[in-house]
């Protein structure tokens, strides 16, 4: 007796109940009306389906099959299936591993404990973080002073090549930087000052800024995102192709010959840059003040040697080697923390530029904080 007809596909149900043979083909152009006949069935008892009969079987067919026996489990029945070729079987097999499993669970609702166990965690990962960061630290001392016990380990190419790297690449974007803070600063120095008649303190304020402050401080965050990334993705892409394992085969420290070079010099290099960003940001300053207040170079430069302090240019210069410090070691360990994947080196790169420029800025707010008390 027919069940159900369909072009290329026939449903017959057999003389026992809960029996049913398939004819033709059973695909994707007959599975919509083959659905519907499957729904009428009743899935509470015992179902066999003879699939002997078939001429075709696609995935959208085995589907319909998979599904028809995960409802009937699901009402208490039970499918069993007849008469399947192996390859029959190994897509019946393919499509119920790709199906995807009950639906998700409800999300369980946040609680205060959840809320502290999360705090705690983040406090114990921060803390990991600035445990290895000390320890990169000492590593770096120790390796230091063992090139200076041992000149002979101390890679002076290197040096002289990450120098090139980190400061001689560097002048270009640092100088356009600072150039471009001294006109801010004086083009916005000039237009609130001229109200109350104070134009001339405008050279007061272009040199405190610059040279306590933002000289140093946005070198060190240009050279953040400049040199930490490089660290980390020279660095990291050396892991991933296990130069580092081969340096240790070798009996090379990978501190000595990696991380003393990179550091050393931006510990070099920062300063001298801090130290042109200044003068560019001072001829910036000067420039915009001859422009826009009519205060010539002779002027700007006699109110500069007046009004400015050593005391200022004393306070920016203690900062450089602090950050070129922090940006070599923050870059440094993230390299060396980058997996055996491009993914991983991504991420490494990216968290060791945000990582420097926070460190960065955080040192400067507490060296603000310590000259502040100290009176300097």
């Amino acid at each position: 007796m027919s069940v159900g007809q369909m072009s290329g596909l026939v449903i017959e149900a057999g003389a026992e109940p809960g029996f049913a043979v398939l004819r033709g083909d059973f695909t994707i152009h007959t599975v919509s009306e083959a659905e519907r006949r499957f729904r009428d069935l009743d899935t509470g008892r015992a179902l066999e389906i003879d699939l002997a009969p078939l001429t075709r079987l696609d995935t959208a067919g085995a589907w319909s099959i998979v599904t028809l026996r995960d409802r009937a489990e699901a009402a208490g029945g039970t499918v069993t299936l007849r008469g399947a070729t192996p390859e029959m079987e190994a897509l019946l097999d393919s499509v119920t591993a790709s199906l995807p499993e009950g639906a998700a669970p409800a999300p369980r609702r946040v609680t205060l404990l959840d809320r502290i166990e999360r705090l705690g965690r983040n406090v114990a990962e921060w803390v990991g973080t600035l445990a290895g960061l000390a320890g990169f630290l000492g590593l770096f001392l120790a390796r230091l002073a063992r090139s200076v016990i041992h000149p002979r380990e101390f890679r002076l190419t290197s040096l002289v090549h990450q120098c090139e790297e980190v400061g001689v690449k560097a002048v270009p974007i640092v100088a356009l930087m600072g150039f471009l803070i001294g006109v801010v600063l004086a083009f916005q120095g000039a237009a609130q000052l001229r109200q109350f008649g104070a134009e001339v303190f405008v050279v007061d304020l272009i040199a405190v800024s610059i040279l306590r402050e933002l000289g140093i401080l946005l070198t060190a965050i240009i050279v953040a995102g400049r040199t930490a990334s490089a660290f980390t993705a020279s660095i990291g892409s050396m892991k991933m192709r296990e130069e580092i394992d081969a340096m240790r085969t070798l009996g090379l420290d990978p501190a000595v010959v990696l991380f003393v070079p990179r550091i050393l010099a931006l510990i070099v290099m920062l300063p001298i840059l801090g130290l042109i960003a200044n003068l560019a940001g001072l001829f910036g300053g000067a420039l915009m003040c001859w422009v826009e207040l009519g205060i010539s170079p002779a002027m700007f430069r006699a109110r500069l040697i007046d009004g400015a302090n050593v005391t200022h240019l004393f306070v920016g210069f203690v900062k450089a080697p602090v950050f070129a410090l922090i940006i070599g070691i923050v870059g440094c360990r993230a390299g060396m923390l980058v997996q055996s994947n491009a993914e991983s080196l991504g991420r490494q790169t990216s968290n060791s530029v945000v990582a420097a420029i926070f460190a960065v800025i955080l040192a400067d707010a507490l060296f603000s904080i310590f000259f502040a008390e100290m009176g300097i």
